[in-house]
């Protein structure tokens, strides 16, 4: 009787572990309109935004496990006393290219004055449908389909999907982005202004914030317009030391990336933009696809407490590269 109460007590125990480590790293996508919001841990951790009469998709708020918010929030609010409002086209966190046959996906036509662009070049990233979403207790998955609009018509369309999760207290977010010339050859132009993007919060930019990347070069001056295979943001906001990275996947297109990395909060890897980060005229960074063809992009983006040696952000990404 006493070694089956013995044993019965070590099954309860253990499985109260797995139940708490499954409650402490679920995922949840719950749909609210043309919002889905993430929760890891039963804690808030991003909102996906794809309300179709904004020019694009995007991530607002990004969060820590501790509920941190890592990412800017204009011009989606104006309520953060202190922040900036330049470049509102530039949104927490999102996908999008300044040249898709001539036509701005970065830019938008409601804030034409931050772009080189007339309202007629202005391209935008209409959504079509929700695909997939799933929660689950180590990952949550979402997926949607959007049109790429111009204004003589629909151009291709866009599959975005992101895999959540939360495992050791660092949320993550992989996202696959799959581009398809549905409707004739697209030819993303060799430009600064793209592509896997997040601005960060104002406490995040130097001097108080630091940018990194991963051959150890600090700053934009190092960093802006070179090749790395990861870029880290980090800094303390509010009462946390809190960084986000993110991560070029190593089958992208001309990996390692090109970053458009500003000092005033903004990382962005870019595939294309080789003329312009290099200078050389020699150079042209256009990436065709063929009518009918398709080009995937993929990324991870990591939000970690501390700065990134503290968070061994090369060691995260080692381990990215490793389940490739």
């Amino acid at each position: 009787m006493g070694l089956r109460i013995l044993i019965t007590g070590s099954v309860a125990a253990l499985l109260a572990t797995m139940n708490g480590h499954a409650a402490a790293n679920r995922v949840e996508l719950m749909r609210a309109g043309s919002r889905i919001d993430v929760q890891v841990g039963g804690r808030a951790f991003a909102s996906y935004h794809f309300d179709a009469s904004i020019a694009k998709p995007f991530f607002y708020p990004v969060r820590s496990a501790a509920g941190t918010i890592v990412t800017r929030g204009y011009p989606m609010t104006t309520a953060i006393q202190g922040e900036e409002r330049d470049e509102p086209h530039q949104r927490a966190m999102y996908f999008a290219h300044g040249d898709i046959n001539g036509f701005d996906f970065w830019g938008e036509a409601a804030f034409a004055k931050w772009s080189d662009h007339s309202p007629s070049t202005f391209g935008r990233t209409v959504f079509r449908s929700i695909d997939r979403i799933q929660s689950g207790d180590d990952a949550g998955e979402l997926a949607a389909t959007f049109d790429l609009v111009t204004p003589s018509g629909v151009i291709g369309k866009e599959v975005q999907q992101y895999r959540f999760s939360g495992d050791g207290g660092s949320p993550t977010i992989d996202c696959t982005f799959t581009i398809r010339a549905t409707g004739g050859p697209l030819a993303l132009g060799d430009t600064k202004e793209g592509t896997f993007a997040i601005r960060v919060a104002k406490a995040l930019h130097p001097p108080s914030g630091r940018m990194l990347n991963a051959d150890g070069a600090v700053g934009e001056k190092h960093i802006w317009g070179k090749r790395a295979t990861w870029v880290d943001y980090s800094g303390r906001v509010g009462g946390e030391d809190v960084g986000v990275a993110i991560f070029d996947h190593p089958q992208n297109a001309r990996t390692p990336a090109y970053w458009h990395a500003r000092g005033y909060g903004l990382l962005a890897a870019n595939p294309f933009g080789l003329r312009q980060f290099t200078g050389n005229r020699r150079q042209d960074g256009t990436y065709t696809i063929p009518a009918g063809g398709s080009l995937v992009l993929r990324y991870r983006a990591l939000v970690h407490h501390g700065d990134a040696v503290q968070a061994d952000v090369a060691g995260a990404y080692r381990r990215f590269v490793a389940q490739q």
